[in-house]
């Protein structure tokens, strides 16, 4: 379940306070207080055996008992007897419930039974073992928190209920209000994933800030938060690092790869901003939740006092951010209007004797500058200018926290003399920080808020769905392991894996014997000039640990030799391994090549990971890697690659070539591709994957499987972000025109503006529900690219030109029962059934992935869809809400 029932929770009309009790100081007694001290509007039934009444309440002997069903019920009584009084609840058809009770839990079987006794009712248990439910502008505070906290429209979610009761006093010292406020405690059913699918679509909440200490059900959560950072901001701390659990790992991914790194790139994936500490929690929503996403955040400052734009550019820079170039007519404008020792760059230092004028030529010189896109005003108190004054100026220009549609930042510097500025920037709605490094971290948030937004909201230049020819061939090789009882595969079996999915490896011949070294090597040299000797060997994974490898080899004789030198080294060292032979390869010498690596691992909470960056034997003292989650495309490949150092020095210096960014990208995607094919990969090392200008070639690899799940099919059920559904293409004859029916994908982006030029406006109306003229970039890109867990589209395309003819769509609510569909034809092809065939495969689609119901909303005029919809079986009816609207439902078996 997401958010079914979770509305009984947040707008109750009726509460049932199950252990309320008159002992002042008691839980029961601080929670019941709470809710009628909170000013709750609806019925409050307190219910106990021992009283009958409770605060001047009457208090009712049970449940049975009460008048009324009650929407949402707390809980404060002990463990044992939970479970009971759920049920009874359940039995009254109650939908919602705040367990505030600890000690249920797995061992005790509390917990479970307490969840198999709402199940009658379907009834969302908030907890067990939480502070509890506030939603302060429903007046409900249905928690034991010291204080009330004021309304607002930033809504908490956390997993500690210690955290959540200290954020509601930091928040009341700081004027900061809130929508929501849900402490999960140990989450036995409402999860942080049903919260997000809850407040995404709240109207009372502007931004979601979240305490996070583990991430149940991965996938569930990257939905939701991509939905809910779609539609607004949300701002994540994740404290605490796990136990690296790989240190002894076959891999060197499974060291590298530490669990907060993966959250880490969970969090940037989901677009959702991730802070350090609590004191950034709020500050970042209050910041980031007045301002639409920036394509950049390039940063202008204004001060009086050149020190405290220094402190801020050292910040700024410390966080990531970046401090805008002044264009040569800014400066030239500035120059006009201040006078001659002003900085001439960015901070724009006005200096020390600045008069309100001063600071307002310089602002609006600076909002008209191409190259700055969030601009910060500082004041250092001086005896030769008024803060007051010059924050009046500043409010005056001010419109809503912008200045000429750019993000407008203050910091009016001390205390007993920036008071009344402070107060005058806040009430014009300027956000108004008292230090240069709170101001610049505050421009840092936008900046990377708005980097995460780019991750949600971008175009990647290939498909998602190419498919490798030799998932076959990689498939024969693991069931030869996993028969052989073995989970690692040798050198040679995992190179030809990798080769299959696009990765280039080096010519390898395998040897049994010293004698078949020596003839391999003879005939490799005819085409290299040296070769390499390695172990071969089912149980070594790295062979130059035991002095497995030998480079540089010339002749066949001294390949030879070079066996000989591997068996005694290996007999010394390791008397009990088994030599099962050798590995010869043409040797491959690349001057100016960097060595990279390419890896995967399974994170305990997101399951299948994937490693890049600089490679060697010192890879894991480097340590100059990204983690990123598949599936990949052509954009997040690219990211990976910018992550780390190796990342620019690949894009060449001095007298090295840049190396071949799309090798190296195509490897990226080859090996998401492999993840994505094969749910029994464990882990993988591609080290060294050498990279130039001539492209990229696996000189190691490295692979484990699970046995026990080489048989499964595709896609691995493991990924925390669900792949591109590429078994829904096909070909289709309609009315004597051929047209392709597959999946969207993001690169379609491309294929909107035709297709809309082709649509009647008419047409548009009917499909949108009113006029439409204009389709702004940011929500074609919302159209095109999705979340495959909750939504699909099928473009059919012409499929002689690749034009795109129609679109059929189908966006599902977060329980996944039901979906709404849309369907857009072009005008110039209506008449050939097509609309017809994208209907009949939005249908199947949804048939398959067990959603129980379709619907949509169309015009009455919409003579020919209403007709279409009959014809499948569709019910139709009036709008129950909107004249001249009929809704169109199919039940699906």
């Amino acid at each position: 379940m997401t958010i079914r029932n979770l509305e009984y929770a947040v707008s109750p009309k009726s509460i049932a306070v199950v252990g309320a009790t008159g002992r002042v100081g008691s839980v029961g007694r601080v929670v019941f207080d709470n809710i009628v001290v909170g000013g709750f509007e609806g019925e409050i039934w307190p219910v106990n055996p021992k009283y009958s009444h409770v605060a001047g309440h009457r208090c009712y002997g049970r449940v049975a008992d009460l008048p009324g069903v009650p929407d949402l019920a707390v809980i404060v009584t002990p463990p044992d007897t939970v479970p009971g009084i759920v049920r009874e609840l359940a039995e009254r058809g109650t939908r919602a419930a705040v367990v505030i009770t600890a000690g249920l839990n797995h061992g005790n079987g509390l917990r479970q039974a307490m969840l198999d006794a709402a199940k009658s009712s379907l009834m969302r248990i908030i907890g067990p073992n939480t502070v509890g439910l506030i939603v302060p502008p429903s007046k409900l505070n249905a928690s034991f928190a010291h204080m009330a906290p004021k309304p607002g429209n930033i809504a908490l979610i956390s997993q500690s209920g210690a955290i959540a009761t200290s954020l509601i006093d930091w928040a009341a010292a700081n004027n900061v209000g809130f929508s929501r406020i849900i402490s999960l405690g140990d989450m036995a059913d409402v999860d942080v994933g049903d919260c997000l699918d809850m407040l995404a679509g709240d109207f009372h909440t502007r931004a979601i800030v979240m305490y996070l200490e583990t991430i149940p059900n991965p996938r569930k959560f990257m939905s939701a938060a991509r939905a809910a950072a779609r539609l607004k901001p949300v701002v994540a701390i994740k404290p605490g690092r796990h136990e690296q659990a790989a240190k002894a790992a076959a891999t060197h991914t499974g060291a590298l790869s530490g669990s907060d790194r993966v959250v880490e790139a969970a969090l940037r994936r989901a677009g959702v901003l991730r802070v350090k500490d609590l004191a950034e929690l709020l500050d970042a929503a209050e910041t980031i939740g007045r301002y639409s996403p920036l394509d950049r955040a390039r940063v202008g400052i204004v001060t009086n006092g050149g020190g405290a734009g220094v402190l801020a550019v050292d910040k700024l820079v410390d966080r990531g951010g970046e401090l805008a170039e002044l264009a040569p007519s800014t400066i030239k404008q500035l120059d006009h209007v201040l006078p001659p020792t002003w900085s001439h760059a960015n901070p724009i230092d006005i200096v020390g004797d600045a008069a309100p004028e001063r600071y307002g030529a310089a602002l609006e010189a600076l909002a008209a500058d191409p190259g700055t896109d969030v601009i910060l005003v500082m004041n250092c108190p001086t005896g030769l200018g008024s803060s007051p004054d010059a924050a009046r100026k500043v409010a005056e220009l001010g419109d809503e926290g912008e200045i000429g549609g750019k993000p407008l930042l203050a910091c009016w510097l001390g205390e007993h003399t920036a008071r009344e500025g402070r107060r005058v920037l806040t009430e014009a709605g300027i956000a108004s920080f008292e230090t240069p490094e709170d101001a610049a971290i505050a421009a840092s948030y936008l900046s990377e808020w708005s980097q995460a937004q780019r991750a949600l909201l971008r175009t990647p230049s290939s498909q998602g769905d190419d498919r490798v020819d030799g998932k076959a061939s990689v498939h024969a090789i693991f069931r030869q392991v996993a028969s052989e009882g073995r989970r690692m595969l040798t050198e040679p079996e995992a190179k030809a894996a990798i080769a299959a999915y696009g990765i280039p490896v080096p010519r390898t011949i395998v040897a049994g014997s010293i004698p078949e070294v020596a003839q391999a090597a003879g005939e490799l040299l005819e085409g290299s000039e040296k070769v390499v000797v390695k172990l071969l060997s089912k149980v070594v994974s790295h062979k130059s640990d035991l002095g497995g490898v030998v480079l540089d080899i010339a002749t066949a004789e001294k390949a030879a030799e070079a066996a000989q030198l591997i068996e005694a080294r290996l007999r010394a060292r390791s008397p009990e391994t088994k030599v099962d032979g050798y590995t010869v390869q043409a040797m491959v010498v690349r001057k100016h090549a960097q060595e990279l690596i390419l890896g995967m691992n399974l994170d305990q909470m997101f399951g299948p990971i994937i490693l890049f960056g600089a490679g060697g034997t010192a890879v894991e003292v480097v340590n100059d890697t990204a983690i990123a989650l598949p599936p990949l495309d052509d954009v997040l490949a690219a990211d990976a690659i910018d992550a780390t150092r190796i990342g620019r020095l690949l894009a060449g210096y001095r007298d090295r070539k840049p190396a071949n960014r799309g090798e190296i990208i195509a490897a990226l995607n080859g090996l998401s591709q492999m993840i994505v094919d094969f749910p029994c990969l464990v882990s993988l090392d591609i080290n060294p994957l050498l990279a130039d200008a001539e492209g990229v070639i696996a000189l190691d690899a490295r692979i484990e499987i699970d046995t026990r799940r080489v048989d499964e099919p595709a896609p691995n059920p493991a990924l925390a972000i669900r792949p591109y559904p590429s078994g829904w293409s096909r070909d289709l004859l309609s009315d004597g025109m051929t047209f392709h029916i597959r999946p969207i994908v993001p690169a379609d982006v491309a294929l909107y503006p035709v297709f809309l030029a082709k649509i009647s406006p008419d047409d548009l109306r009917l499909r949108f529900l009113s006029l439409r003229k204009n389709f702004p970039d940011q929500m074609l890109k919302r159209l095109t690219q999705l979340d495959y867990d909750r939504d699909i589209a099928f473009v059919a395309l012409e499929k002689d030109t690749g034009a795109l003819a129609g679109i059929g769509r189908l966006s599902c609510d977060p329980d996944h029962r039901t979906g709404e569909y849309a369907l857009l034809v072009r005008s110039d092809l209506q008449g050939h059934g097509l609309g017809w065939d994208l209907l009949n495969q939005i249908i199947d689609y949804a048939r398959a992935e067990r959603i129980s119901r379709i619907e949509g909303t169309i015009l009455n005029e919409n003579r020919k869809m209403l007709t279409m919809c009959r014809e499948f079986g569709f019910s139709v009816a009036h709008h129950p809400s909107e004249p001249g609207l009929s809704m169109a439902t199919l039940e699906i078996r």
